[in-house]
């Protein structure tokens, strides 16, 4: 191996005074005025940031945090210039399948701790021995850990291309791909264009073209123009957010990276939308899950290089036109983004799908259970 390909050990730390600092400024926030009974129609409620806030600054313990990290393999590599950190859990189980997990925005490789041991172990799990998985879990480039990018040009079908990178120098010639939001579009540009190494994908959102396809609208039935509405009034109302990413980025950086306030009003936002929360995130993914997300995108100062993606990526250019790996897809009632069955069978070999009881944009954070379960199913399905 070239010290080019080298993997060298990591583990998550960050100096206190880092932490001391988030706290100062926490407590020395100007809030904005809210109107009387606005709740979140003009975006974040106040008072449920405050409220967040406050525990982040008093009570949220941070190296509790970095200890559910370190309890797990981590490793470091540079590919294509990008520096990677990644999870690499190998399971004791001979015959386990390896799975590459990919996350998207606003989540990051934290999302997954809570999936790890049940999916690389889970006879320790309550679980049978025979669906284990080696689990390859990266932080993208520019995400978390694997800290800011330092040049133009990371799109997503180049961040596919590094995580192929990834896979081969850990050994793996074939393995399972699973992904949400850009990990999903990572997903099927695997299935794409690696087809010889990429056995399978699982994902929580398709990707599709429905331009690309002949007269897309008779493809639907009922329940497909039911999810080409729902997709069509998010995309119409709520996502100001990927305009302004996908076109001025580092502008809104400056405020997201100088202030924690305005890092979690944004991000809260989206948990509050994207999630299946009844409206209070906080309580359904846990406060402490919220805050070990926001946390890393604070002390890794990682949210504006995280919000390039948008700008650097053409969506419509990156959707492949045809996947013929097998693919699975599980839906979550809360995801932003429902791709109908009728299109998605155009561009997909769909052998699975399946219809998840509860969860959202963030499966493996919001109910790891279901996570865990649904891609045992999937792996059993393509094995079988």
């Amino acid at each position: 191996m070239t010290s080019a390909d080298s993997i060298e050990p990591f583990e998550v730390t960050v100096d206190s005074d880092a932490v001391e600092d988030l706290r100062e400024r926490l407590e020395r926030a100007r809030w904005p005025d809210q109107l009387p009974e606005a709740g979140w129609a003009y975006g974040t409620e106040r008072e449920a940031l405050r409220s967040l806030c406050t525990y982040w600054r008093e009570e949220f313990d941070w190296a509790a945090f970095e200890d559910r990290c370190n309890a797990f393999d981590q490793y470091v590599t540079t590919i294509d210039g990008g520096r990677i950190q990644f999870y690499h859990v190998r399971s004791p189980e001979p015959s386990a399948t390896p799975v590459l997990l990919s996350h998207g925005w606003p989540g990051s490789v934290a999302e997954f701790v809570d999936v790890l041991g049940p999916l690389a172990d889970p006879a320790a799990h309550g679980g049978d021995p025979e669906d284990a998985f080696h689990v390859v879990a990266p932080s993208l480039p520019g995400f978390g850990f694997s800290g800011p990018t330092t040049e133009p040009g990371w799109d997503v079908p180049r961040m596919a291309d590094a995580v192929a990178t990834l896979m081969d120098r850990l050994g793996y010639d074939r393995y399972l791909v699973q992904g949400g939001d850009w990990g999903a579009l990572i997903a099927a540009l695997l299935g794409a264009t690696y087809p010889e190494r990429v056995d399978a994908i699982h994902t929580t959102m398709l990707f599709v073209t429905p331009s690309s396809l002949e007269e897309p609208m008779d493809l639907l039935d009922e329940q497909g123009r039911a999810d080409y509405e729902r997709t069509k009034r998010f995309q119409g109302e709520e996502s100001a957010y990927f305009e302004v990413q996908a076109t001025t980025p580092q502008s809104i950086a400056y405020g997201l990276t100088d202030s924690p306030v305005g890092l979690a009003g944004w991000l809260l936002e989206k948990f509050h939308a994207w999630t299946d929360c009844d409206g209070d995130p906080a309580s359904w993914i846990g406060r402490d899950r919220l805050l070990d997300t926001l946390s890393v995108y604070w002390l890794t100062e990682t949210i504006g290089s995280s919000m390039r993606v948008y700008a650097e990526t053409d969506v419509g250019a990156a959707i492949p036109e045809s996947v013929g790996v097998p693919t699975g897809h599980a839906r979550y009632p809360a995801e932003i983004h429902r791709t109908p069955r009728g299109w998605a069978a155009e561009v997909y070999d769909l052998v699975y799908w399946a219809d998840q009881p509860a969860g959202g944009h963030f499966p493996a954070m919001e109910v790891p259970d279901l996570f865990v379960s649904d891609l045992r199913s999937f792996a059993r399905e393509i094995q079988a």
